[in-house]
């Protein structure tokens, strides 16, 4: 019923002595105009007194009535500066809501050269407010699917993107399918493809079993000083590395470590990633919405760069670790750690688990699949028999600390070692030159190698060095269900910003600040900023929503009537967004990578398990961070 849109672009070129007009009487039943202009222009807000730009004036008509005599015009003025080296052509959008209009097109410039320019139109039937509504019903429900488990994640969030997609060809804005495809973050999707065949093929060699006995031994039994000691390591890589990247390096050694010491891998895996969260927001390079703010060029000319960034984010993430460790051990006060069974009965559980799963992946093509997948089926029922005979003489209780750790070990050694030396030195080289370029990429800027593009190249080479000869069993362990997940996550959330719930949020954050009275203003705007950006990055993806709260907030602080400093929203939205991604399951890319880890090895955790102990931790660690950022802004007058 709704075509793709299809507006043509119109070429034009405008200059101090010759402008462009154009006539558009056939808008009387829209709602909205919709106008894309591309051309040589910055990016952001800057200072105009000085500088070149074009003037785009949209003139309304309002017809006589019976409470109007006479006609009424009003004219719309959108700014956009240009670029000095006029070299790129950026595209901008904005939205006008109007009837009849006729649109105008000036240069101000300081010669009298010619600006060429294109633009296109197009009508909206559906009104902003309404938008948003859509909006939010939309993001409403897909959060009820992934809730209530109705469906799995991943088809919720296929489901979701449809219906935004839907909403969009109603109110009339049906994009291509070529512009969809071109929403979804194919950097961030060849990362995870890349490090899922490393770690697919590092597991081969036993290295992640060998490293869970190392734990255990030096542990000594002690499961919370374990537990420390991995959340903190996860949260210093994490400050370094991708979250997502080191918790696919961390989540199968916790898991194996957690069997050996029969305890429930879920409440373990959610506090490591839980603290890679905590740790990517202390440096500029350890979470993706740092990375956007340090590499915004309007906020490196107020003196945001990453030595200043990182320092400052630092210390107050270092004093966000350190009340989030006693906090984490008052949340996990009841929580029973250990397995209520013994052992074998567990270990017993997972194979019966991995046999069935492994069972019901064959797809009988063949009469040797058919037999191959029976064979499977009968072994599951032995096995069940076995458990079943097992649960009839078991008497004893878990302890809460393995007493005989000691006399476990030489056991352990022998059933949990390096299988595949040959390998695992191949494994290390690979692995430690893609951490390299990781490092190299952060900080060198003449690395022109983006982090997709090195976990494939890794990927790659290690195959080859492998010589893997099966190689449908590495793209079996390939989790193909997260990787569609993002995919779809991606189209949502560029939806959900094309039905203007994003711009929403910004506008009304920014209507806020400006209403609290001028001596509390800067407090006030601090934590508004901190905890919208909090509660939304629990809600959707924090890289839109950063990237979309930056203008406001550029454009906020140079409003004369508010009179704010920039850096303070800054460091506030930095701080929310990436604490804000523990909120819930689909807050951070590393939530969701771990679960999809941990539910192939047998041990999924739901949205609300996540949400039990990820909640309370986020509203924890984001009050520690408003603090500090009021103590040390308000307080003791940091000028940053």
């Amino acid at each position: 019923m709704y075509p793709d849109r299809d507006n043509p672009w119109r070429v034009l070129a405008v200059s101090p002595t010759e402008s462009f007009s154009l006539n558009l009487t056939d808008f009387r039943d829209n709602a909205l105009l919709k106008l894309q202009v591309g051309g040589p222009f910055v990016s952001g807000m800057v200072d105009l007194t000085n500088e070149e730009y074009i003037l785009i004036q949209v003139e309304q008509t309002e017809e006589a009535g019976p409470r109007r005599r006479r006609e009424k015009t009003v004219i719309y003025n959108w700014t956009i500066p240009l670029h000095s080296e006029r070299s790129d052509q950026v595209i901008t959008t904005k939205t006008f809501q109007i009837d009849p209009i006729v649109v105008t097109v000036q240069a101000f410039l300081q010669d009298d050269s010619i600006v060429p320019l294109s633009m296109t139109h197009q009508s909206l039937y559906v009104t902003a407010e309404r938008q948003v509504v859509i909006a939010a019903v939309i993001l409403g429900g897909v959060y009820v699917l992934i809730i209530f488990e109705i469906v799995h994640r991943t088809l919720a969030a296929m489901l979701g993107s449809l219906a935004a997609l839907a909403a969009l060809a109603m109110i009339g804005d049906r994009p291509s399918l070529s512009t969809v495809v071109e929403w979804i973050d194919y950097e961030t999707l060849a990362l995870l493809f890349g490090m899922m065949i490393l770690v697919a093929i590092f597991s081969e060699t036993g290295f992640f079993d060998y490293c869970a006995v190392k734990a255990y031994q030096l542990s000594r039994g002690k499961v919370w000083p374990m537990i420390i000691i991995l959340c903190l390591i996860a949260a210093i890589l994490s400050a370094f590395l991708d979250n997502v990247t080191t918790m696919m390096l961390f989540t199968p050694v916790t898991i194996r470590l957690c069997e050996v010491l029969n305890l429930d891998p879920r409440h373990v895996l959610i506090a490591e990633v839980i603290f890679t969260n905590i740790g990517g927001a202390a440096t500029a390079v350890g979470d993706p919405p740092n990375v956007i703010i340090v590499s915004n060029q309007d906020l490196r000319k107020s003196g945001i760069d990453f030595a200043s960034f990182t320092g400052y984010m630092f210390l107050g993430i270092c004093l966000v670790l350190l009340t989030s460790f006693p906090f984490l051990r008052l949340l996990y006060w009841n929580k029973k750690l250990y397995n209520k069974e013994s052992s074998e009965i567990v270990e017993l559980r997972h194979e019966i688990r991995v046999w069935r799963q492994t069972a019901q992946r064959i797809s009988p093509a063949s009469r040797e699949e058919t037999a191959v997948k029976c064979l499977l089926m009968q072994k599951v029922l032995n096995l069940e028999s076995v458990l079943r005979k097992q649960l009839k003489t078991f008497q004893r209780q878990i302890s809460q600390e393995d007493k005989n750790w000691e006399n476990n070990i030489q056991e352990l050694h022998k059933k949990n070692r390096i299988t595949d030396r040959v390998l695992l030195v191949k494994c290390l080289s690979v692995l430690g030159v893609v951490i390299f370029m990781f490092f190299l990429n952060s900080f060198v800027p003449s690395i022109h190698l983006e982090l997709g593009w090195i976990a494939i190249f890794g990927a790659l080479w290690l195959l080859v060095l492998a010589d893997i000869q099966d190689f449908e069993i590495i793209l079996h362990r390939v989790e193909w269900a997260t990787l569609l997940f993002f995919a779809a996550l991606f189209v949502l959330m560029e939806a959900l910003a094309q039905l203007q719930l994003i711009d929403y949020i910004g506008v009304q954050t920014a209507l806020l600040i400006k209403a609290v009275p001028e001596e509390q203003r800067l407090a006030m705007a601090i934590i508004l900023v901190m905890w919208v950006s909090a509660l939304a990055s629990s809600l959707i993806d924090n890289i839109p929503f950063t990237a979309t709260m930056i203008p406001v907030l550029i454009n906020l602080s140079q409003d004369a009537d508010v009179n704010l400093p920039i850096k303070p929203l800054i460091f506030a939205l930095a701080m929310g967004a990436c604490l804000g991604g523990n909120g819930t399951l689909i807050g951070a890319s590393a939530n969701v990578v771990c679960a999809g880890i941990a539910e192939q090895h047998g041990y999924g955790f739901s949205f609300m398990e996540f949400f039990r102990l990820g909640f309370p931790m986020m509203l924890m660690t984001c009050t520690v961070g408003m603090c500090y950022l009021l103590a040390t802004i308000i307080g003791l007058g940091w000028t940053l």
